[in-house]
């Protein structure tokens, strides 16, 4: 059994790129970010910043993950909770009227999208690494 399906191996390396084109403009285009998502500029930017290092890093985790799989699934839980607790919190605060319509088609495309296939991706990486058969015959193609 491959760890990864075809659609798995496109998706991770998707999300990965897609993660570290969003860190790009969060670190260093972040003045378009708020002009576009029309939310008002916060006076520091260290945390708009330091949050687009997290995304991209989470990027990086993303292509490790599609590289090596297996070896690399906690990466991917990772991301998958950051996604989903983030979305809660994002789903708060646009309930609260904190943020625009345009914040939320952002995370919804940027983060919900993804909650559904990496949960299969993920119970497809845990299962293998439960099945003592398959772990093995996927390392031994490894080397």
């Amino acid at each position: 059994m491959q760890p990864l399906k075809p659609w798995m191996f496109y998706l991770l390396t998707f999300a990965g790129c897609y993660n570290l084109l969003a860190a790009l403009n969060l670190t260093v285009f972040y003045h378009e970010v708020f002009k576009t998502l029309e939310l008002p500029k916060p006076e520091l930017m260290l945390f708009v910043q330091l949050s687009g290092i997290l995304i991209g890093l989470f990027g990086v985790g993303y292509l490790f993950v599609a590289r090596n799989p297996a070896q690399n699934r906690s990466l991917l839980l990772l991301g998958f909770l950051s996604k989903a607790i983030g979305s809660l919190l994002s789903i708060g605060y646009f309930a609260l009227g904190k943020v625009p319509w345009t914040f939320m088609v952002l995370l919804f495309f940027s983060d919900i999208v993804y909650l559904p296939p990496f949960a299969v991706i993920l119970r497809r990486l845990y299962r293998i690494a439960g099945d003592p058969e398959t772990r093995q015959a996927v390392e031994n193609r490894r080397l």
